[in-house]
């Protein structure tokens, strides 16, 4: 009897510790699986995370490449970013005090050029057309912008003006070189030589030097454009494409300019206390820096020509009045016979004197003409210019009645 219940009581036990091995495996079992889970979840929760932080991360870039200098690349106006699939353009923007006085020249000029070659854009007076009645040439009608500002020397209007001009210009995508030339230049070549003369150079013509005596810098422009940045040239630059987009989606340098970079006032005896308080201020003359300085700021130099397209000549006489005020020579029709013009199609080189620095203009290893362009010209200069065949054979004559 006790033998039966001692077998039981081990049977039981028996079973006691085979239920209990088995939940206890049952619930390592459990265990495992319930860590497979966990750590399942944990890497998945890894990877989201990682993925968020890179795409974060891609965005941020984004954003500071788009606010970097010179401002938003949104703001472009449409089309710009487009390549056209037709034939490249050059640009011609015309920046005018009224009308222009020598378009006879400049249709001349248009008249044996591939139409698809060219686009023409003006700047003048708010309300001024260009139609029958106020140009010469067909080309010019309704080309002039419907946007324009009041424009005045020295003053940051100016280079509002010239932004306006590459802006318009943008829309086109077919313009890949924009050129700026004032009202009274001339062309020193046909449109076939300038237009090869352009396409085959993947750079920007732009004046540009350091002139370690100019005073014109005003430290208030620091921290936003420093010294070592600030330019001087011409402002009648030949651009291409991506530099124009660089001027136009500027948000930063320009109210700099604006704010900072102006023409000192004239002497006035009769302005009294106000007019000796005028003197002291800074002086500036904008378009003659900033073209130059932003491109230097956006470090483009080494994509420039750093030279213009458009020769000039200075009045540099010695009077006292003359030497306040330099302004360009005009070439009358006396001063522009073949051998001037070709005295200037002749030159090969610019010196730079405060950087000692002389710019040989050349195709490769081949000496080209430095000037396509040259100002400022009257319109019997320009006249002669279109009797003796330099721009194109044109009869004279047609020329008695000129537009007002």
């Amino acid at each position: 009897m006790t033998g039966r219940v001692g077998r039981r009581i081990g049977r039981n036990l028996a079973n006691f510790s085979y239920l209990a091995m088995m939940r206890k495996a049952q619930a390592s079992a459990k265990s495992g699986l319930s860590m497979r889970n966990v750590l399942c979840v944990g890497w998945k929760l890894v990877i989201l995370f990682s993925i968020l932080l890179c795409l974060f991360a891609f965005l941020r870039i984004q954003h500071y490449s788009q606010t970097a200098l010179p401002g938003n690349s949104t703001d472009l106006p449409h089309g710009s970013r487009h390549f056209s699939d037709g034939n490249p353009k050059v640009a011609f923007l015309f920046l005018a005090r009224w009308n222009l006085p020598l378009d006879f020249l400049w249709g001349s000029f248009f008249e044996n050029a591939d139409r698809a070659k060219f686009s023409i854009y003006i700047h003048s007076d708010p309300g001024f057309m260009f139609n029958a009645s106020t140009t010469r040439s067909a080309f010019f009608y309704d080309r002039q912008l419907k946007n324009s500002i009041k424009v005045a020397w020295g003053e940051a209007s100016m280079i509002e003006a010239e932004r306006l001009l590459f802006k318009e210009a943008l829309q086109n995508p077919a313009n890949q070189r924009l050129v700026l030339l004032s009202d009274r230049c001339v062309p020193l070549y046909n449109f076939s030589y300038i237009y090869n003369y352009l396409m085959n150079s993947p750079r920007s013509f732009v004046d540009s030097f350091l002139d370690k005596k100019d005073v014109r810098y005003n430290p208030r422009m620091s921290p936003v454009i420093p010294k070592n940045k600030w330019r001087k040239g011409s402002q009648w630059v030949t651009l291409t494409r991506r530099h124009v987009e660089v001027i136009v989606t500027d948000d930063i340098v320009f109210p700099i300019f604006r704010n900072c970079c102006k023409r000192r006032p004239q002497v006035d005896s009769g302005g009294g206390k106000k007019n000796l308080k005028l003197q002291k201020q800074h002086n500036c003359i904008p378009d003659e820096h900033y073209v130059q300085t932003l491109l230097a700021m956006n470090d483009l130099e080494s994509e420039l020509e750093r030279r213009t397209l458009t020769y000039t000549l200075w009045n540099q006489s010695k009077t006292n009045l003359e030497n306040k005020f330099w302004h360009p020579f005009t070439f009358s029709y006396a001063d522009s016979g073949p051998q001037q013009i070709k005295r200037i199609k002749d030159i090969n080189h610019v010196y730079y004197e405060t950087e000692f620095r002389t710019e040989w203009c050349r195709k490769n290893v081949t000496s080209v003409p430095c000037f396509l362009f040259a100002r400022k010209f009257s319109q019997g200069a320009a006249m002669r210019l279109l009797s003796q065949g330099i721009v194109n054979n044109f009869d004279v004559s047609a020329l008695l009645e000129l537009p007002p």
